[in-house]
């Protein structure tokens, strides 16, 4: 019973709760000049729920895709994340990784966004995983990296220490400039987007 419950009707319930609590805060976007170009979104998946609000505001009609695991947490985030106007590429590195590459540069391709979160879905946290480096280097695009800083959250104690903003805080909201990691040995490249999302990461 609770597992059907939890599967038809949570991502709603997540769904208004996200919104209510993210309209009672303040937020202040730190965006560099959209240069129109489709990218690889890079954010942490701790924090993957105020992304979704960081990359709305900076492209209103953007379209974006998030690689999302198959597994049954992902089953609702990915239903959580269409309510939001994202789409999902299902899989993940250990499963359905050629599936999942595959698409991802598809979508590129056809001028959507891709976003992952380097350090899901199984972490270590603030880790880099392979695949953020061989969708950019194959296809071609820039990275940018996502992060959003708040001053009242809950913090929770997952592997990833998922972040839910309080009410009535304030949310700083930043991307990075476009770079490229093409022309790099993977752990170089690795190591650099893993020092640009450490920037505006919280502890």
């Amino acid at each position: 019973m609770w597992k059907s419950f939890k599967k038809r009707f949570a991502p709603y319930l997540l769904y208004v709760l996200v919104k209510l609590i993210y309209a009672t805060n303040k937020k202040v976007y730190h965006h560099p000049k959209d240069d129109k170009e489709p990218f690889v979104l890079c954010m942490w998946h701790g924090d993957l729920l105020s992304q979704i609000f960081n990359y709305h505001f900076f492209r209103k009609h953007g379209i974006i895709k998030a690689i999302i695991s198959e597994n049954r947490d992902g089953e609702i985030i990915s239903k959580i994340a269409f309510l939001f106007d994202c789409g999902a590429i299902r899989g993940s590195s250990s499963k359905g990784a050629a599936k999942v590459f595959l698409s991802a540069l598809r979508e590129l391709k056809d001028g959507n966004d891709v976003a992952i979160t380097p350090d899901g879905p199984r972490g270590p946290r603030y880790s880099v995983a392979d695949g953020i480096v061989t969708i950019s280097q194959k296809s071609g695009k820039d990275i940018r990296c996502f992060n959003a800083v708040h001053t009242k959250y809950w913090q929770f104690k997952s592997w990833d220490k998922f972040v839910l903003p309080k009410p009535f805080g304030r949310i700083d909201f930043y991307i990075s400039e476009p770079f490229s990691v093409q022309g790099l040995e993977l752990e170089e490249a690795k190591n650099i987007i893993k020092q640009r999302m450490l920037i505006h990461s919280l502890k």
